[in-house]
């Protein structure tokens, strides 16, 4: 595996498998993957939920040596097995190929979906028997869960490999990372870019933390100055989009010397903005979302709150915030809309800010609300 993956999710056509992509559409997915390979980053990823973006990765790939490119596609579990294993059949069909190097299970991202994957006669146990007929090579997950949702799938000990967020503003799934590296699993880190920060357009405070490195270097190489970390997928949409990777490999026998007092400035001035008490604390005693009136996802927004203050991450912020409610479980909870309709003080009785939150929440609805955003690709499947 290179420490850069081909991503297929920004480059595709159209997030709708069923209309036909233009020959415009075609020629920049096979000048993304051809530039990709020329570069060494021959791990090619993609999933059935990313509209055709299979169909246009495998009119690229049918083209070149089987043994050149290392492919993954993911599906999403269903309570359907049948319909689920047809979903694969297809995405063999529009990939042209006769196995995957690597399958993951699209979206473990709560109970329901863990179960229809692991539980007797699931899809789990539908894949391997793929694996054993050779049309599987290994089989992982991606998620977008929380840490004990995803952990429970990591310690049933089925899994290959693993997909799942982890960068520098979001460190909450490191306990999986380590558990997941006791197990031999690979790790595959998803949207460090994007849901990493939007760093391809970071804020310019953003850009003065991290000097001498751009965000984005400084995120890759804090993401690979862990052993434990596999490879990091670049959602490309045009061949130029890896420069700045490519270039952060310049650095890489420099990492820890470069990222450390990044980090110290970046912790300072999340703190002198914040207040100690507050960094040291804020995630203390914190409900879930599906445990709060309104469903309110009250960690997240305080999270993204944090961010837009400390660092200026407004506009990333908002991207993120305006998911919630359109998003299904990839981005569960609500936003605080009508929040004087609300009584936090039962489901914050654990938290030291429980008198300071609610106020920090209308704070962050003025700030971070704004137009709606539906998830890439629906609801039903996504990255």
């Amino acid at each position: 595996m290179p420490v850069f993956t081909c991503s297929g999710m920004r480059f595709q056509f159209s997030w709708n498998r069923s209309n036909t992509p233009t020959q415009q559409s075609k020629q920049k997915v096979k000048s993304t993957i051809l530039r990709a390979l020329e570069l060494g980053i021959n791990h090619i990823e993609t999933a059935y939920g990313y509209g055709t973006s299979e169909e246009e990765i495998g009119s690229v790939i049918k083209n070149l040596p089987r043994n050149s490119f290392i492919l993954q596609t993911k599906v999403s579990p269903r309570k359907d097995v049948n319909e689920f294993l047809k979903r694969i059949e297809e995405s063999l069909k529009l990939l042209h190929v006769d196995y995957l190097d690597l399958f993951a299970i699209h979206g473990i991202n709560n109970e329901e979906l863990l179960s229809y994957t692991l539980q007797k006669g699931g899809c789990l146990e539908a894949v391997l028997k793929l694996k054993k007929q050779g049309l599987v090579r290994h089989v992982g997950f991606s998620t977008h869960g929380s840490t004990d949702i995803i952990l429970k799938a990591v310690k049933s000990g089925v899994f290959d490999f693993i997909n799942l967020h982890w960068y520098y503003i979001f460190q909450d799934n490191w306990p999986v990372i380590l558990e997941a590296n006791k197990r031999n699993m690979g790790v595959l880190i998803i949207s460090p870019n994007d849901k990493g920060g939007k760093l391809y357009d970071p804020p310019e405070k953003l850009r003065k933390l991290t000097s001498p490195l751009s965000p984005m270097i400084f995120n890759d190489l804090f993401c690979l100055s862990r052993h434990e970390v596999s490879t990091l997928s670049i959602g490309a949409a045009k061949p130029a989009d890896y420069d700045e990777h490519i270039k952060a490999l310049s650095f890489y026998e420099q990492r820890r010397d470069l990222i450390s007092p990044i980090v110290e400035r970046l912790k300072s001035e999340f703190s002198t903005i914040l207040g100690k008490e507050w960094a040291a604390t804020w995630k203390e005693g914190l409900p879930h979302w599906y445990e709060t009136p309104g469903n309110i996802n009250i960690p997240v927004i305080l999270y993204l709150w944090n961010l837009a203050r400390a660092y200026d991450m407004t506009e990333y912020g908002k991207m993120r915030f305006n998911l919630m409610g359109n998003a299904d479980h990839w981005f569960p909870g609500n936003k605080p809309d009508f929040l004087d309709k609300f009584d936090f003080s039962e489901c914050l009785k654990k938290s030291p800010h429980a008198h300071l939150i609610p106020s920090i929440l209308k704070e962050a609805y003025s700030l971070l609300s704004g137009q709606e955003v539906r998830r890439l690709g629906g609801k039903s499947e996504s990255v």
